[in-house]
C-alpha cells in the first residue's frame, strides 16, 4: 500500500520552490512599480498621496494594461498606444492634476523603475517592474 505524501501537495505537480519563487518575484516587482509610481507622484503632485495609493495604482495599472493588451494589443502600432493610454488613464484616475500630470507621473515612474531595476541587476537580482509597462 502506498504511503500518503509528506508535506504540502500542490496541483499539477508544481514544486513548492517554484511557487515561492513566483510569489517573491511578484512582490519585488510590485514593490519596484509602487516605489517608482510614488516617486513620480511626489515629483508632480504637490501633496503626499501615500504609498498605498501607488501600490493600488501599480496593481490596477498592470491589470488594465494586460487586459487592453489581450483585446487590442495585437493591432499594429495602435494596440501598444492604447495599452499605454489605458495605463496613464489609471494614473489619471488615481492622482489629481489631469492627463498632463498623469503623463508626467508615468514618465518619472518609468525612469525610476529603469534605474531601480538597473541597481537590482548590479546586485544580481533580476526582475521586472509590476505596474510599469515596458520595463
Amino acid at each position: 500500500m502506498a504511503e500518503p505524501p509528506v508535506g504540502p501537495v500542490l496541483q499539477a505537480g508544481v514544486a513548492t520552490e517554484s511557487v515561492v519563487s513566483g510569489v517573491l518575484v511578484f512582490i519585488v516587482s510590485l514593490l519596484v512599480g509602487t516605489v517608482a509610481i510614488t516617486l513620480g507622484a511626489q515629483v508632480l503632485v504637490d501633496r503626499d498621496t501615500g504609498f498605498g495609493r501607488a501600490a493600488v495604482t501599480a496593481l490596477l495599472g498592470a491589470l488594465v494594461y494586460a487586459l487592453v493588451g489581450v483585446f487590442l494589443g495585437w493591432i499594429p502600432l495602435l494596440g501598444p498606444i492604447l495599452m499605454f493610454v489605458a495605463w496613464v488613464g489609471v494614473i489619471n484616475w488615481q492622482y489629481p492634476g489631469g492627463w498632463g500630470t498623469a503623463l508626467g507621473i508615468a514618465f518619472v515612474a518609468w525612469l525610476a523603475a529603469v534605474l531601480i531595476l538597473y541597481g537590482l541587476a548590479l546586485l544580481g537580482i533580476a526582475t521586472d517592474a509590476f505596474g510599469i509597462p515596458g520595463v
